[in-house]
C-alpha cells in the first residue's frame, strides 16, 4: 500500500487535473444565464459569451467556398465589352451618322407627273373635247455647288466626332470596370483581415474569462471582452455584405449577373507613376474628349462651307411629250427652272453656323480647362495615396509586425501580460486596414490618371449634335 504522505499528493493532483478540466469546460460553454455571485462567495461564473448574430444575417448568408467561382479582371472586362448597353449604343450612334452622311449625299429623286391642259373645252364641232394637251412630263432638280458632297462630308466628319465619343465610353466602362474590381478586391482582403481580428476577439474573451476564474480580471473586463466579440462578429458580416456589394455593382457594369464567388487581383501599383505635368500633356494630348471637341470643330468647319453656298440656286428642268388634241399631233413640252434669291440668301442659317464655329472653338478651350481641374484634384488624391502606402509599407507596418513579434516573445518569457500582445496583434490588423484603403486609392486614382480621368460606364454617350443645332430640315444637309 502506498504510504499516507503519497496518498495526499495524489489526491491533490487528482484534484488539480479534474479543476483545470471543469474550468476549460467553462471556458467554451455559454450559460443559459449569468450566475449573480452572492456576499462571501470565493468566486463566481464570468458573463456568458454571446451568442452568433443570427435573424437578419440568415437573408443574406455567405456561400460555402466550394460553391464559389473566380473571377479575373480579364474576364470581367471582356463580359463587359460585350454586354455593357452603353458601348452598344455608341456604336449605333457611329451607324446613325454614317446613314445620315448616306442620306445627304444622295441626289435628288426625279418627279413624274401626268398633265392635261384645257380638258373639256368646246371646241368647233368638239364639245366637251379632251383638251389641248395631254402626256407625260418627268422633272428633275439639278444641284448646284457641290452641295451634295459638302452635305456628305459634314455628317462622315461627324461620324469621326461619334467615334471619338465611342472610344471615350470604352475608357468610362473599363476605367469604371477596372475601379469597381479592385474596390471587390479590397472588400475582399479586407474580409480577411477581418476574420483575424475576429480571431483575436475570441482569443481576448477567452482569456478574460480565463483571467476572471483566476482572480486576475474583473467581471466589467470580462463584458468589454464580450462586447469587442461581438462588434468584431458584426465588422465580419459588414465585410461580407460590402464585398457582394462591390460584386453585384460591378455585375450592372459587365451587363449581366455574376455568381457570387471570388476575384483574383492585387491592389499593388502597376503603373510608374507620373509627375503632374507629364499626366496633364499626356491627357491634353490623347484624351478622347479633347478630340472629340477638336473633330467637332471640323464639322463646324464644314457646316460653315456647306451654309455658305446654300443660297446658290439649284437648277430645275422639265421635260415630256404628249398629243395636242388642237393640231391632231404628237408634241413636246420642255422648262428650265430656278429661283432667284433676291432675298433670302440664307443669311441667318450662316450667322448661326459661324456662330457655332466659335462657340466650339471656345468648347476645345472650356474641355481642356476642365480636364486641368479635374486632373489636379485627381492627382493630388493619387500622390497623396501613394505616399501612404510608400510611408506604410516602409515605416508603418514593419514597425507593427516587429512590436507584435517582440510582444509575443516577452509574453513567452512571462514578461508582459497576454492582453497587452492582443492590443498590440489588433494594432497591426487595423494598420493592415488602412493600408488596404490606402492601395485601393492609389489604384483608383491611378486608373483615372491612365484612362483620362474618364468613368461612370453606365452614362450614355453623348451625342454629336448640340442643343440648338442646324437640324430642323427634312433632308439632312
Amino acid at each position: 500500500m502506498l504510504a499516507t504522505p503519497c496518498r495526499a499528493a495524489l489526491a491533490v493532483l487528482l484534484f488539480v487535473e479534474w479543476s483545470a478540466v471543469v474550468r476549460a469546460q467553462e471556458l467554451f460553454s455559454v450559460p443559459s444565464e449569468a450566475v449573480t455571485p452572492q456576499p462571501g462567495e470565493a468566486a463566481s461564473v464570468p458573463p456568458a459569451l454571446p451568442q452568433h448574430v443570427t435573424d437578419a444575417a440568415d437573408l443574406d448568408r455567405w456561400p460555402s467556398d466550394e460553391a464559389t467561382v473566380a473571377y479575373s479582371l480579364e474576364d470581367v472586362l471582356a463580359l463587359a465589352a460585350n454586354n455593357n448597353p452603353t458601348l452598344r449604343q455608341a456604336r449605333l450612334q457611329i451607324s446613325g451618322e454614317l446613314g445620315k452622311a448616306l442620306e445627304a449625299g444622295l441626289y435628288p429623286n426625279p418627279i413624274l407627273s401626268y398633265e392635261a391642259d384645257q380638258i373639256f373645252v368646246d371646241a368647233p364641232g368638239d364639245v366637251d373635247s379632251p383638251g389641248e394637251f395631254q402626256g407625260a412630263v418627268i422633272q428633275q432638280r439639278i444641284v448646284t455647288a457641290g452641295k451634295l458632297r459638302l452635305s456628305r462630308e459634314k455628317y462622315l466628319r461627324r461620324a469621326r466626332v461619334s467615334e471619338h465619343q465611342a472610344m471615350a465610353q470604352q475608357f468610362r466602362v473599363c476605367n469604371d470596370v477596372r475601379i469597381h474590381f479592385y474596390r471587390a478586391v479590397a472588400a475582399s482582403e479586407t474580409l480577411t483581415v477581418r476574420r483575424e481580428l475576429l480571431k483575436t476577439a475570441e482569443d481576448r474573451a477567452v482569456t478574460a474569462r480565463e483571467s476572471f476564474n483566476l482572480g486576475q480580471a474583473t467581471r466589467p473586463e470580462v463584458r468589454q471582452a464580450n462586447v469587442a466579440l461581438q462588434r468584431a462578429r458584426l465588422d465580419v458580416l459588414t465585410a461580407e455584405n460590402s464585398f457582394r456589394e462591390e460584386l453585384r455593382r460591378l455585375s450592372a457594369l459587365v451587363g449581366l449577373p455574376l455568381a457570387e464567388g471570388q476575384v483574383l487581383g492585387e491592389l499593388a501599383r502597376q503603373c510608374p507613376p507620373l509627375t503632374f505635368d507629364e499626366a496633364l500633356a499626356r491627357l491634353l494630348a490623347e484624351s478622347p474628349e479633347v478630340a472629340a471637341a477638336r473633330a467637332k470643330f471640323s464639322v463646324d468647319q464644314m457646316t460653315v462651307r456647306r451654309e455658305e453656298v446654300e443660297w446658290v440656286p439649284d437648277v430645275v428642268l422639265r421635260g415630256g411629250t404628249g398629243y395636242n388634241f388642237e393640231a391632231d399631233e404628237t408634241t413636246a413640252v420642255a422648262g428650265v427652272q430656278i429661283e432667284v434669291p433676291l432675298f433670302d440668301r440664307n443669311q441667318g442659317t450662316v450667322q448661326q453656323a459661324r456662330a457655332d464655329l466659335a462657340r466650339q472653338r471656345q468648347e476645345i478651350a472650356r474641355v481642356e480647362l476642365e480636364l486641368r481641374e479635374r486632373l489636379a484634384m485627381t492627382y493630388q488624391r493619387y500622390v497623396t495615396a501613394l505616399q501612404q502606402v510608400q510611408e506604410y509599407d516602409r515605416v508603418i507596418l514593419p514597425e507593427l509586425r516587429a512590436a507584435y513579434g517582440e510582444l509575443l516573445e516577452s509574453y513567452e518569457e512571462d514578461r508582459v501580460n497576454w492582453p497587452e500582445v492582443l492590443l498590440a496583434q489588433h494594432d497591426y490588423f487595423d494598420s493592415r486596414l488602412t493600408q488596404i484603403d490606402n492601395l485601393l486609392e492609389a489604384r483608383t486614382q491611378e486608373v483615372l490618371i491612365y484612362g483620362y480621368l474618364l468613368h461612370d460606364g453606365l452614362m450614355a454617350a453623348p451625342g454629336v449634335t448640340p442643343p440648338g443645332h442646324i437640324d430642323a430640315v427634312p433632308k439632312p444637309r
